[in-house]
């Protein structure tokens, strides 16, 4: 009881939601989202992305945090609370952020490299044919980055949860929201004729975002779009990482936890889509439909700087003032990742929070390293699966987001829905006399829905269903 009373807490609501949602809101959300948009049908993609947030992922979203919360405690150490046999689950679910942070912190260091080229007036050069594979494959710059956006990370994790992940929260998220607002407004404001004397503009790029194409639609494209945006809602909601079992451990008992839920949907949801605002109709004007087949790295490290340096000067600052943004939803999110390890090691072998933290931060170096040398020096090629050619990167980020995560999820479903049953979830949500509106969809979701749709992700992404 005595650790319980001296864990730190969020001071209010809001740092919960936005620190929260700031997690939620990474690169998943604007490299993968508005290229599932456009490659599964454009409304038809929202439509479905939509119903999912609102089932599928606010139930795996309130049992994370609920389990947080209910429990007190850290991923790798929350489930063992709830049941004793459960503790594998725990484990898991604290392997996923430790594969994550490593990989993760090397792409945040492309995104300062890539912001620092435009800062200095040098865009038109990241346009260039192969700039970012010579600079990836460099022996020691992608290191140099990798290890200032890690300590960057590290920084805000060693000030604690009030003034490290609450306080920068607080002036990073505004900051977000309004630099992808200026960019996604200017993004349907632009028109471009090409060599071929074809005009396209930025509002015929957002009508093939958002209007439903229906065009050959069959019972297999309908099952690939929802598996799509099934997949998406692991990125978007940072659900099956941890991270919400560690943030809900530090919302106090008297928050409404409901409310919070709700925000934070609502706040990701709107930045997702905002994603594909600024994206679609920006390559679609410059580079046509053939430019939205791009996803990925390169999507935003290939495809967006050929047409910020279509725009000419005003390219410079608009790419300058993408890759601001892509940074502060880069930082937020390894932020939340970093927080999740450093709290279970907290937990779990009872270190001070420094500590921990100077613990993962080795941790994450050396193997962030392993992945920067994977471009050059330990090169190499494999096939997943799933059927993608794969390197050191790709191989972390398989095993953590196509293996590891679903099964994290199908678990929690088990273990809510038929061994601990809905109703303690439930009545930690409402111990405050919350309304809990979608009680019944939550307890039919937990326990029949999300495990067969989970069930049928993962076996795609083991390469077991090839027809979806």
């Amino acid at each position: 009881m005595e650790k319980t009373k001296k864990r730190n807490a969020f001071n209010g609501s809001i740092g919960f939601v936005l620190a929260a949602a700031g997690s939620a809101v990474g690169l998943g959300n604007i490299w993968r989202f508005p290229y599932l948009a456009a490659k599964d049908g454009g409304g038809m993609f929202l439509f479905i992305y939509l119903i999912l947030a609102l089932t599928f992922g606010f139930t795996l979203l309130t049992a994370e945090i609920a389990i947080g919360r209910k429990t007190k405690q850290s991923p790798l150490t929350a489930y063992k609370k709830l049941h004793k046999k459960w503790k594998f689950l725990g484990v898991l679910a604290c392997l996923v952020p430790i594969m994550i942070l490593p990989y993760y912190c090397a792409i945040g260091g492309w995104v300062i490299k890539y912001f620092l080229v435009y800062l200095t007036g040098n865009g038109k050069e990241a346009a260039n044919d192969g700039y970012f594979t010579e600079f990836i494959s460099m022996d020691i710059q992608p290191i140099v980055f990798l290890a200032i956006f890690l300590f960057l990370v590290a920084f805000i994790i060693f000030r604690g949860v009030n003034r490290g992940i609450e306080a920068s929260s607080k002036i990073i998220m505004p900051l977000l929201i309004l630099l992808v607002v200026i960019i996604a407004v200017f993004s349907l404001t632009i028109r471009h004729t090409d060599a071929d004397n074809v005009t396209r503009t930025g509002l015929e790029g957002l009508r093939i975002y958002t209007i439903p194409d229906f065009d050959g639609l069959t019972v297999k494209s309908f099952f690939t779009v929802l598996v799509d945006a099934m997949g998406q809602l692991f990125f978007s909601l940072s659900v099956a990482m941890g991270i919400m079992i560690a943030y809900g451990s530090y919302v106090k008992d008297d928050a409404n936890l409901i409310k919070s839920i709700n925000q934070i949907e609502i706040f990701d949801t709107l930045v997702a889509f905002l994603a594909g605002v600024m994206i679609i109709p920006a390559v679609f004007t410059f580079m046509g439909t053939e430019g939205l087949e791009a996803s990925g790295p390169g999507l935003m490290f290939i495809s967006l700087p050929k047409v910020f340096s279509s725009m000419g000067t005003l390219g410079n600052v608009i790419g300058c003032l993408f890759f601001a943004m892509v940074l502060f939803a880069a930082l937020t999110s390894a932020v939340s990742v970093m927080e999740a390890i450093v709290s279970s090691f907290m937990d779990q072998f009872h270190l001070s929070r420094k500590k921990a933290a100077a613990i993962e931060t080795a941790i994450a170096i050396v193997a962030g390293i392993f992945v920067c040398l994977g471009y050059n020096h330990l090169y190499f090629e494999k096939t997943l699966p799933n059927g993608v050619k794969a390197q050191i990167l790709d191989i972390m980020d398989y095993i953590s987001n196509s293996v590891l995560m679903p099964i994290v999820a199908i678990g929690t479903c088990i273990l809510v829905g038929w061994v601990i049953k809905p109703k303690s979830i439930i009545d930690e949500t409402v111990k405050n006399g919350e309304k809990f509106g979608r009680k019944k969809l939550f307890i039919i979701t937990i326990k029949f829905v999300a495990p067969v749709l989970l069930f049928i992700l993962f076996l795609k992404s083991l390469g077991v269903i090839t027809a979806i």
